[in-house]
Parts: structure tokens; sequence; C-alpha cells
């Protein structure tokens, strides 16, 4: 189970990177971040933002239009 949601529906790049870099300063380190995006661009730039930032991209998966990432903050 998530932490915290982040709701990113509706926004294109680089919005749901940027709101979601914000919204990990209030997750402990440990805990998880979930992301609801629908722009299609988001799956590749959450593997760059985690893979740039030392943090874990534990789960991505999409239903129909929105794509869901859980974020696990490693630093």
């Amino acid at each position: 189970m998530t932490e915290h949601l982040l709701d990113a529906k509706g926004l294109n790049c680089p919005l749901p990177i940027l709101k979601a870099k914000k919204a990990l300063k209030d997750v402990r380190v440990g805990g998880t971040l979930e992301v609801h995006a629908t722009d299609p661009g988001s799956v590749a730039d959450f593997v760059a933002f985690c893979r740039a930032t030392g943090n874990e991209l534990v789960e991505s998966t999409q239903n129909t239009d929105v794509y869901r990432f859980v974020i696990k903050r490693l630093a």
C-alpha cells in the first residue's frame, strides 16, 4: 500500500515529474508515492527520473489511458 498519492492526470510533460519531485519531499525515506498520470510520455520520464534521483520505480502500470507509478523514496 502506498503512503502518498499524487493525481497528475491531465498534466503534460514536465509537470507530472515536477509535481512528483515536490511530493517526494513529504515522503519519508523508505516510503512510497503513487502517481497517476495521463501523459504517455510519463512512462519514459518516470524511469529516467527515478534513475537520476536514486529512487526506485517499484511499479509502472497502465489502465486504459491512466498510467500508475509507484516510487519508493531511497534518497
